[in-house]
């Protein structure tokens, strides 16, 4: 997904991206962008996926049934977890046209033409840089 100009372009300076991310932040807006643009959010709660076992996620629900889960990820020192979110009612009408990231990827900016109808605080590090994983887990469950 190309950014929109909403927000400004994240421009990692080169030495902290070589240190602190390998495109796995990017990656993982796109990720979130490549599910929920063109869509609006119904409703965004606590939920959870089967991956050895039950894990919870913070899960969006779509206008057409489908559910977007964010899985928290924690491998030994790297980790990507969802510490708040802020979800705009008076925007949530709105068909979702991207999804973009401020702050160093610690803020998530979902938005609609009128502003944001989500925005969520991300805590992530990659750790030991790139031996873990890090990243959410995005599951997306069709609608039945």
């Amino acid at each position: 997904m190309q950014p929109s100009g909403r927000f400004p372009v994240e421009d990692l300076p080169d030495d902290w991206a070589d240190e602190h991310d390998d495109g796995t932040m990017p990656a993982n807006v796109a990720e979130l962008a490549g599910h929920v643009v063109g869509r609006k959010i119904v409703s965004v709660g606590p939920g959870s996926v089967k991956k050895y076992g039950t894990l919870s996620a913070t899960v969006l629900t779509l206008d057409d049934g489908s559910e977007v889960a964010l899985v928290d990820t924690d491998d030994c020192c790297a980790y990507t977890e969802l510490e708040s979110f802020l979800l705009n009612v008076e925007n949530i009408d709105h068909v979702i046209l991207g999804v973009e990231a401020t702050d160093r990827y610690t803020t998530w900016h979902i938005f609609a033409d009128l502003g944001d109808v989500m925005t969520m605080k991300v805590g992530w590090s990659c750790g030991n840089p790139f031996y873990y994983g890090y990243g959410f887990d995005i599951r997306v469950t069709p609608s039945a």
